[in-house]
């Protein structure tokens, strides 16, 4: 903008809103269109693929881009805004303009950014829209969440960086508000780490004052009206309050609205459940793919079967966030055991639930002030279905299933103000009318019967007049410029009678009004305009006394909610024959015909190889899995993590029988890949995964391991792999519950060197030079890793797999090195005798002593021949005879 150009009061009005919100595009209503100007223009046109246009001035050699969006469908074209990481001002009306005296007078309502958003439209029902804070009081580290779409408000404090960052990860905001920098534009270390990670994540920069923890507890008692916060449980947590009261601070700034369905603060406590970090959530896949980070594939996508979106949150946050208390995890398994062996109670528990709206999402909208007439409809058809219900859950046998029947409100009052106040065929906008049902209120009755009966009161006025004066082809009329009138013809002028008033003359008649005709104008006229205000202020009366019953529908829907995850699991368990877990707080992890939950899902029915799976702290404490690439290592490795994990949740696991020792974490070191955006290779990954856990791993932890060490050089990944085994075996002279599965063959010697170490391998059968799959685990390690054979059944050529077995065999005649390259004159054979004082862990498997032992069978040797055999086995290692 020019300094010379003259500036209008509408030009100058939201110049001085957009300065006010000068971080956000402006959506400046004017009339039935939201309009943005200058640069706001120019982003807004090419995100939204909308026509840029301009503005024309009285200073015509200026023109002020511009361009616009429908009122009615902002929805869409908000969401594409705030997908593109934009914020957005909405800046609404505030009088009507045919009342308005001059410039119509507008302020912002709310702001919209990622993490603040209630749009339907804008929302994924299944997950929650996390606005998350980070503060700091001294060393200590604070971290809070708030959904506004549903209410929730949590706090918590990690004890490191590592452990934020896994937060952070777990619940995944949408946005994240920081403390402005007060010297520097540059990151510090923390929030370098945070946008490395989640570069495309949207943060939000408010003054460092407003994490201050006296101004941020001052908001929070002022917030939720109390005294102290000793009742939330998060008195002491100081950290924690400076994040929450700064959340607080930025929901008041952007939403002008009250926020009273935020009803609690809700400490995180993570010493009472089992923590999966964020590589082990991804190495197991438990809510999104590895690949295509997709739900389905996922064992969330397997899980979730439940009717409600409350529902399906809450089994989202329980999957996140498995329990560690025997106590609580039984009673959930009793309650999900309850609906398991009801079917058809189940079942009509299930199908009630399915007509059932996010009531969550509903109150929220209702209180903040933004629920049209279809919001109510669905919020009264789900109240409707609760009678019901609720004398279902009243019939069922005592436990907690009942106990959420006695305490459900079934909010009849709410239904009934609702269904008496709003019509069925209520529209989605709020000011054409069509809001309030006949028989609500007298006066808008009144203004009703005008607006539908003004024709036949016209034909009435009409009949009435032509009978009064006998000029039989007077009618009645009505244009906006002189509203009604009667119109008589040139030929029958001289019938009009004196208190005909003439308004205007016409080439074959005159229109005239009389004081009746305009005395029913003026009642018509403004009936309309009577009838969209007094509706409108009913509707908004009803939405108010519906806000105030806010507490008892956040329960509401937190007892649906729950039912839901409990029929959702009972579902599961039935549909894909899953047992009831027994959990304890003892050290064994035993399971029998353990599955896959979502890889048997892949497969026709009944082709899925179950296995066993023993763990304990005296006899089987680390199990070493050998066998070739395809056989099955990782998904019994993986199975195992998931049985345990959903039997914590509370759920049935895939399993014909399971037993499970409470565990306080779950550790997974499952192949890698480069994270280039952190500047870490493949092997480096690795390593800060295996350091995680030999770091943090406790007797009480479960510990997967599939591969390491094979980012580097063979001995190096062997030394790493023999090293890390070691130290999981003895870690704090008890060791922790370790599965893992490797190429390196000569790590099943580890377990001649510890009796808690047991052998294992995935079995697979050799025929006519390929190799049949058994999936079975099997005791004892194996000497053969299969590859070839894999490669030819990978459809690697047929030249190409030949030349590769004759490599394989000149190497093991010490023909050639391990690259297939001749051996050089004087180099050692890899079948050269080595020093008989050596102690050889990593011998190659066809070395002769092995040979000659496989050929043994034990069960048939005679005393006389077992002698023979040893000394024969004493030769071979060139031990001189005493």
């Amino acid at each position: 903008m020019t300094a010379t150009m003259k500036i209008t009061p509408m030009l100058q009005q939201y110049l001085d809103i957009k300065h006010t919100v000068s971080d956000a595009i402006l959506f400046y209503r004017m009339g039935d269109f939201y309009e943005m100007f200058f640069d706001d223009a120019v982003v807004a046109s090419r995100i939204l693929g909308i026509a840029l246009t301009s503005r024309s001035h009285k200073d015509t050699d200026n023109k002020i881009p511009m361009c616009g969006v429908p009122y009615h469908s902002s929805a869409s074209y908000l969401a594409k805004l705030v997908t593109a990481g934009h914020r957005v001002a909405i800046c609404e009306q505030m009088e009507d303009p045919s009342q308005a005296k001059g410039l119509v007078k507008r302020e912002v309502v709310r702001v919209v950014t990622p993490g603040l958003i209630i749009e339907e439209q804008l929302l994924d029902e299944k997950n929650n829209c996390y606005l998350a804070a980070i503060a700091w009081h001294g060393k200590d580290l604070g971290l809070s969440f708030v959904d506004i779409s549903t209410g929730e408000f949590l706090i918590t404090e990690p004890g490191d960086e590592k452990e934020l960052l896994d937060e952070l990860s777990r619940l995944a905001p949408a946005e994240l508000l920081l403390p402005a920098p007060e010297d520097t534009d540059d990151p510090i270390p923390l929030e370098a780490a945070i946008i490395g990670q989640w570069s495309g994540l949207c943060i939000t920069r408010r003054p460092a004052a407003v994490f201050q923890l006296d101004t941020a507890r001052e908001q929070l008692l002022a917030h939720f009206r109390v005294v102290n916060l000793v009742g939330f449980g998060c008195e002491t947590m100081k950290a924690a309050i400076c994040a929450a009261g700064a959340l607080l601070f930025y929901l008041h700034e952007t939403q002008k609205a009250n926020l009273a369905h935020i009803e609690r603060l809700t400490p995180i406590d993570i010493g009472k459940v089992l923590i999966v970090d964020e590589s082990s959530r991804r190495n197991l896949e438990l809510i999104q793919t590895v690949v295509g980070a997709k739900r389905e594939g996922s064992l969330l996508g397997t899980l979730d079967l439940t009717c409600t979106p409350m529902g399906a949150r809450l089994m989202k946050k329980r999957l996140l966030y498995p329990l560690r208390e025997v106590a609580l995890i039984n009673r959930r398994l009793d309650a999900v055991e309850q609906f398991f062996l009801d079917l058809p109670g189940r079942e009509r528990v299930r199908e009630i639930l399915s007509e059932i709206y996010d009531l969550e999402r509903l109150n929220s909208r209702v209180v903040l002030g933004s629920a049209h007439a279809r919001d109510l409809l669905a919020l009264k058809t789900s109240l409707g279905r609760l009678p019901e219900l609720k004398d279902l859950l009243l019939r069922m046998p005592i436990g907690i299933i009942r106990e959420i029947g006695e305490e459900l409100d079934v909010g009849a009052d709410i239904h009934n103000l609702i269904d008496e106040g709003i019509r069925e065929d209520a529209p989605l906008t709020l000011r054409e009318g069509g809001l309030i049902r006949e028989g609500y209120h007298a006066d808008l009755d009144e203004l009703i019967h005008v607006l539908r009966d003004g024709k036949e009161m016209i034909l009435s006025l009409e009949a009435k007049e032509r009978g009064k004066t006998g000029i039989n082809n007077l009618k009645v009329g009505f244009n906006r410029v002189f509203g009604y009138y009667i119109e008589v013809s040139r030929g029958q002028m001289r019938q009009v009678p004196d208190y005909f008033i003439r308004k205007q003359t016409l080439a074959n008649g005159e229109r005239y009004i009389t004081p009746e005709l305009k005395e029913f104008e003026n009642t018509v006229l403004g009936a309309q305009e009577r009838r969209l205000d007094l509706e409108y202020a009913l509707f908004c009366e009803i939405r108010g006394r519906i806000a105030e019953q806010k507490s008892r529908l956040i329960a509401i829907a937190g007892h649906l909610a729950r039912l839901d995850f409990f029929a959702a699991l009972a579902e599961a368990a039935q549909r894909f024959r899953y047992s009831r877990p027994g959990v304890d707080n003892g050290e064994e992890i035993h399971i029998s015909e353990g599955r896959h939950p979502v890889i048997e899902q892949t497969l026709p029915l009944g082709r899925f190889v179950p296995n066993d799976m023993h763990l304990d702290q005296n006899e089987q404490e680390v199990l070493i899995i050998t066998g070739p690439n395809m056989a099955g290592k990782s998904t019994v490795l993986r199975q195992t993590a998931l049985i345990v994990l959903m039997a914590q949740m509370g759920g049935f696991v895939p399993a014909k029988e399971a037993r499970v020792g409470i565990v306080d974490r779950i550790f997974t070191r499952v192949g890698a890949m480069d994270d280039l955006a952190r500047g870490q290779s493949t092997f480096m990954v690795e390593m800060n995964e295996t350091a995680n856990i030999l770091n943090n791993a406790t007797d009480k932890s479960l510990v997967i391991l599939d591969e390491i060490g094979r980012g580097t050089s063979t001995f190096d990944g062997l030394s790493i792999a023999w090293a890390v085994t070691e130290e999981l075996v003895n870690k704090n002279n008890k060791g922790v519950k370790t599965i893992f599965a490797t190429h390196y063959h000569e790590l099943t010697e580890l377990a001649l060197t510890n009796q808690r170490i047991k052998n294992y391998n995935i079995a697979v059968r050799e025929w006519n030079d390929t190799i049949i799959f058994l999936y079975k685990l099997l005791p004892g390690g194996t000497n053969r890793s299969y590859g070839i054979q894999v490669a030819a059944l990978a459809g690697v050529p047929g030249h190409v797999v030949t030349r590769a077995r004759e490599i394989l065999a000149n190497i093991e005649k010490g023909e050639l090195n391990q690259w297939g390259q001749p051996r050089l004159a004087g180099s050692k054979s890899r079948s050269a005798k080595k020093s008989p004082l050596q102690l050889d862990l990593f011998s190659r498997e066809d070395d002769p002593i092995r040979k000659r032992l496989a050929e043994i069978r034990p069960d048939i040797v005679s005393p006389i021949e077992a002698l023979t055999l040893l000394y024969e086995l004493k030769g071979l290692i060139d031990v001189p005879t005493q």
